[in-house]
């Protein structure tokens, strides 16, 4: 038997199909009703796998002491920005992946800072048992990889809410360097370079949450904090990072976040010993894949 649709007056309507209008009408706002009403695909609360490529614009402040074995001038702290020019703005990329496996959550990251300065020196200053005079022309160096491994545990896991605890590495690579008019000891002043690589594995305990606070909008904190001596590294970390992603396409999510870092380590080697400390916070920009 053929459906009756009602007539534009209330009335009955012979055997046909309803005006196209008022079909495409229909079908648009049973479109809306569930674009709100469905899960945002892409959010890592409906996603088992998830990769995130960041832009982050942080501040930098890097202070560094390199002493080298039986030297007897004392090393002086270097302001890496200040006293070496290094820039203190610059466009860091990072990678972030993870999987979820239950209530076990697996994270990675990865960011670099590459950066170099020249400059006419201020003041004297002593690194790894060179003395660099006021007034000399020198050229450096900071670069660090960083990568970040954590496996956690949710406590509270629903649709809308995931909260846990994880253990994780924070494992640094740094690459210290100056160049230029200086002198060992006394001596004549000549050109010196001087060189330092580090790597520094060191455990980390954090906490993090995911929270649903729309259908379409997700937000995402972590913080991760060590204070501890390792071998022959004395390191404290702080990371700090908020964020909120947007559901753009059905697997693609787009985000701002800011992060604060603050990372010191002692090293205490036969070959040198000294400090790193740098502070890296600002807003990044965020793409997301999940599936």
């Amino acid at each position: 038997m053929d459906k009756v649709f009602p007539a534009a007056d209330g009335g009955p309507r012979g055997a046909g199909r309803p005006r196209p209008f008022a079909a495409g009408r229909t079908l648009f706002a049973l479109a809306c009703a569930l674009a709100w009403q469905a899960p945002a695909e892409a959010q890592t609360l409906d996603n088992d796998y998830w990769i995130s490529a960041m832009a982050f614009f942080p501040k930098v402040d890097t202070d560094v002491r390199v002493a080298a074995a039986n030297q007897q001038i004392p090393s002086t702290d270097i302001d890496f920005e200040n006293d070496l020019k290094l820039d203190k703005d610059e466009i860091l990329p990072s990678i972030t992946a993870g999987a979820r496996f239950g209530k076990v959550i697996v994270g990675a990251d990865f960011y670099k800072l590459k950066r170099s300065g020249s400059t006419a020196l201020d003041r004297d200053i002593v690194f790894d048992n060179v003395t660099y005079p006021v007034n000399a022309s020198v050229e450096s160096g900071f670069d660090s990889d960083i990568y970040r491994l954590t496996v956690g545990y949710a406590f509270v896991q629903n649709d809308n809410l995931e909260l846990g605890a994880a253990l994780g590495a924070h494992v640094t690579s740094f690459d210290l360097s100056i160049v230029g008019e200086g002198s060992v000891g006394g001596e004549s002043a000549s050109s010196e370079l001087r060189r330092r690589k580090v790597l520094a594995p060191l455990p980390t305990l954090g906490v993090f949450t995911t929270w649903k606070i729309a259908p379409k909008v997700e937000f995402n904190g972590r913080v991760d904090y060590l204070s501890l001596k390792v071998d022959q590294y004395d390191g404290r970390l702080v990371n700090v990072q908020a964020g909120v992603n947007y559901l753009a396409t059905k697997n693609i999510a787009v985000g701002v976040v800011y992060r604060y870092v603050d990372y010191r380590l002692g090293v205490d080697k036969d070959r040198w010993n000294g400090r790193v400390r740098y502070k890296l916070y600002g807003p990044a920009l965020v793409l997301q894949a999940s599936f």
